[in-house]
């Protein structure tokens, strides 16, 4: 085996290398990426409960006040 092969070697092996990583990276953006979108699922889920809650208490107070 010679010089050039070995070096040729070695870029295929550190090309591979940065593949794999890159392909790491990627997934991991991707699983974060789905985990955030859950999450902003889920909160816009719960919002208009709480926006409803925060109603009644509004109207339930306006209630107490006027009847006092």
């Amino acid at each position: 085996m010679g010089i050039k092969d070995q070096f040729q070697d070695k870029a295929q092996d550190l090309a591979d290398k940065a593949k794999g990583s890159m392909g790491d990276k990627g997934d991991q953006a991707r699983d974060r990426a789905s985990q955030a979108q859950d999450e902003a699922s889920e909160r816009s889920s719960q919002a208009p409960d709480e926006a409803q809650d925060a109603a009644q208490e509004q109207r339930d107070k306006f209630d107490r006040d006027y009847d006092a």
